[in-house]
């Protein structure tokens, strides 16, 4: 989340006369993340997120909004969008997409210790057993098709080293990407960036997952490897916290149990998942976009993951 695109409580209070939720009497730009404008947005009628999508068309967003109010629908702890007088879940703001969503209680867990990542894991795995008579289909838009687009866009920026290492890393996760393997493995909905500061808690108690605009149709151990390789990790030297990581896989496989076929494609998934962000956050750093608030993100710290999922072996699945 960030503010690329500038709104005002004036610009606002016309528009959300379309929505069930009264006047608008507050708005706050919420400067974490990188992708979209994000505001919160407080009405007569309660507290809630307004979004402005920077990159997603008003084509490809019903998957988004869609999959949310399925998954909410379903008890998956996820903020359902709210619908316009038409029914409508994006609605033009300033000539790009918009939607507003339910504020969730709580705040995010930055210190997680086994207890919320085992939270994380039985809410993952209900999300994706949720998900799977969902009709819609699109596919992970930051997958092995734009990791080919943007390998290139960033490699001549890099050193030898660090160069070698993504030109390593992209010929393996190809191999793997293209195998039996990979293609026996249970797939549907996922988040796909699940991170801490994309999850909420009051105290111990979960009480939702949010920011759903990286999700796309992907192999359910890629949202797991992802989460695992932010939830779980030491976060100086990018080594799995074997407590957390624990906590989190039986917690999930008590929900959705793992198969063979993922134990045995765990560790290309977890660097699959380590590469995947060290790709984006290097991309980010040299084909910057302009923003009023922006917090960016060092590539080093999924550089240290990669090298460390590469070099240990993984922990298993389950027991």
């Amino acid at each position: 989340m960030a503010v690329f695109t500038s709104v005002s409580l004036d610009d606002v209070q016309p528009w959300i006369a379309q929505f069930p939720l009264g006047r608008a009497v507050a708005l706050k730009g919420i400067a974490s993340g990188i992708e979209n404008s994000n505001f919160f947005l407080t009405t007569e009628r309660g507290e809630y997120v307004l979004t402005i999508f920077e990159n997603l068309s008003f084509e490809q967003l019903p998957f988004y909004l869609r999959l949310m109010e399925h998954l909410a629908s379903r008890g998956v702890l996820v903020p359902a969008p709210v619908p316009n007088d038409k029914g409508e879940l994006c609605v033009p703001l300033h000539g790009k997409p918009a939607a507003i969503v339910l504020k969730l209680e709580g705040s995010s867990e930055l210190a997680p210790r086994p207890v919320h990542c085992a939270e994380v894991g039985a809410m993952l795995a209900r999300m994706h057993l949720a998900g799977r008579d969902f009709p819609l289909h699109q596919p992970n838009l930051r997958g092995l098709a734009w990791w080919h687009f943007a390998a290139p866009a960033v490699l001549p920026h890099m050193a030898e080293p660090e160069a070698a290492l993504l030109r390593a890393e992209m010929h393996f996760q190809e191999a793997f990407h293209g195998s039996a393997l990979y293609g026996r493995l249970q797939q549907g909905p996922v988040h796909a960036d699940l991170f801490r500061n994309n999850v909420m808690f009051d105290g111990e108690r979960l009480t939702g997952f949010f920011d759903f605009y990286f999700a796309g149709c992907d192999t359910w151990l890629f949202d797991v490897a992802v989460t695992i390789n932010d939830w779980c990790v030491d976060l100086d030297t990018g080594v799995l916290d074997e407590a957390r990581v624990r906590a989190f896989l039986d917690a999930y496989h008590a929900v959705r149990p793992f198969t063979a076929d993922e134990q045995e494609a765990w560790q290309p998934m977890l660097r699959a998942g380590a590469l995947r962000f060290w790709l984006s956050r290097l991309y980010d750093l040299h084909q910057p976009r302009e923003a009023e608030m922006l917090t960016p993100h060092d590539p080093t710290h999924f550089e240290r993951i990669l090298r460390e999922r590469i070099a240990t072996p993984a922990p298993s699945l389950y027991q």
